[in-house]
């Protein structure tokens, strides 16, 4: 690819990136003007529950997409990406948990797995510099 391909694709994956990141940051803290923006309906409570974790996950995806993203000693944008996705979703379940009130069969093994996960990421990040 040449320099200039190199370059747009580079600024089209900016760009996508902050948009990603604008709309993951606006469904965590509203989703329902998002699904109202997008599709023109009302959201209920569970909508709004579910359009949280896709906020989450959609931020994530933006910080994955950042250009340039590749730390020395085997960091990678794909292991930021997926560590910030597992503390936030374990933090967003512990919350709608305790502070919710909600508890469904699969809630604290969610938890526990997400912060399994948290850990061995970390642990491998560090193992392999």
């Amino acid at each position: 690819m040449s320099g200039t391909g190199i370059n747009a694709l580079r600024n089209t994956l900016t760009f996508a990136a902050i948009v990603e990141l604008g709309t993951g940051i606006v469904l965590l803290f509203d989703p329902a003007i998002v699904i109202k923006l997008l599709l023109g309906i009302e959201v209920s409570f569970e909508g709004t529950l579910l359009g949280r974790c896709f906020g989450i996950a959609v931020l994530t995806l933006g910080v994955a997409c950042w250009p340039g993203q590749h730390a020395p000693g085997g960091g990678s944008a794909a292991v930021q990406a997926m560590l910030l996705y597992n503390v936030l979703i374990g933090l967003y379940l512990v919350y709608l948990g305790t502070v919710g009130h909600l508890n469904g069969l699969l809630l604290w093994p969610g938890v526990m797995l997400h912060a399994a996960l948290v850990v061995l990421l970390i642990w491998t990040q560090r193992t392999g510099r």
